[in-house]
């Protein structure tokens, strides 16, 4: 029955994707309220993170958007500026880094948990769990960024003090691998496609993989958000946005063959293997049944416990979250 199912769904998403090109507006949103708005700016991030939103063009000409950019954002920190001041409307970044942009006062929504995984810690081998990074060395870009704040969060769920227990090691992102080759750190946190390019080179081994590994699988690693003048402003483009996204997560879960291939040939992925063994490792299936609100309450307990943010759960919630559009989804989209 589930394969029934999934199938199923698949095939509503391709056949809206493929009635873009021949239909103005489908007769699915006949009965919704006009777009405000037919333009729409995407972050373009990682590939774990985003392959979603990538995935979603097809799908978002169908629900009648005729202007579709995205947007390039260096890294995880520009990705949150861009959201916040109004360079993209939406983008997808890990709910960690969210809950930091909306406790110091971004003007970002979070909508929509949309996948789980994609973050894996590597160490020496003879470190075999979090707690023997005691005493030492682990890299990063720099202190403050979103690794440090995973790292902290990891080393903290076992006991450790982050700002006494552990050694940071900083140096540019490029050089890391280089310096755990050479022996200079003992760890560093990796996503792909730079994680599956250690693991294709036996560098390392893997001591957390947040797709498997509680009790980070048990929440959203990645969201979508949208900039908070935007959603107030349009909110039937929003609701839009976001069901093409989800429309385009079910395909990575259900298809991961055929989405790896149109991320290649859009550009958006330059290595097809890489690309599937991404969507094929990491859980985008997850949308209907984890609850988005538990992800943001639980990274914000953890980041402030270890002094990352200074406001409550119950705040993060109230001033960086909409579930509306979502919950109004899972009852379109049941299977």
């Amino acid at each position: 029955m589930p394969m029934l199912q999934n199938r199923r769904r698949f095939l509503t998403t391709l056949s809206l994707a493929s009635a873009a090109g021949v239909l103005r507006v489908p007769p699915v949103l006949a009965a919704e309220s006009a777009l405000e708005t037919t333009s729409v700016r995407l972050a373009k991030t990682g590939l774990c993170v985003a392959a979603p939103t990538y995935l979603a063009n097809e799908l978002l000409r169908a629900e009648g958007f005729t202007d579709i950019s995205y947007v390039d954002v260096a890294s995880d920190a520009e990705t949150l500026g861009a959201i916040a001041r109004g360079k993209v409307d939406f983008g997808m970044n890990f709910a960690s880094s969210f809950v930091r942009a909306i406790n110091a006062g971004e003007p970002i929504v979070q909508l929509a948990g949309v996948m789980v995984g994609c973050v894996e810690l590597f160490a020496r081998e003879d470190i075999r769990g979090v707690l023997d990074l005691k005493g030492r060395n682990v890299g990063l870009e720099a202190l403050g960024t979103t690794p440090h704040a995973l790292l902290s969060l990891m080393t903290a769920q076992v006991g450790l003090d982050p700002a006494k227990d552990i050694h940071w090691v900083t140096h540019p992102s490029a050089d890391q691998i280089e310096l755990f080759v050479d022996g200079k750190i003992d760890a560093l946190l990796s996503t792909p496609p730079e994680s599956l390019d250690m693991r294709a080179r036996h560098i390392g081994h893997v001591i957390v993989n947040t797709a498997v590994d509680r009790p980070w699988s048990q929440y959203f690693c990645c969201m979508l958000a949208g900039n908070r003048e935007f959603v107030q402003k349009h909110p039937v483009a929003t609701k839009r946005v976001l069901r093409a996204v989800l429309k385009a997560t079910d395909l990575c879960a259900v298809e991961p063959v055929r989405a790896a291939r149109r991320l290649v040939d859009g550009g958006f992925a330059p290595r097809y293997d890489y690309a599937l063994q991404t969507l094929s490792e990491n859980s985008y299936d997850k949308w209907r049944e984890y609850d988005p609100e538990d992800s943001v309450r639980f990274y914000a307990l953890r980041l402030h416990e270890v002094g990352f943010i200074k406001s409550s759960p119950q705040k993060i919630i109230a001033d960086g979250t909409d579930w509306r559009f979502l919950n109004e989804l899972k009852r379109e989209l049941k299977t």
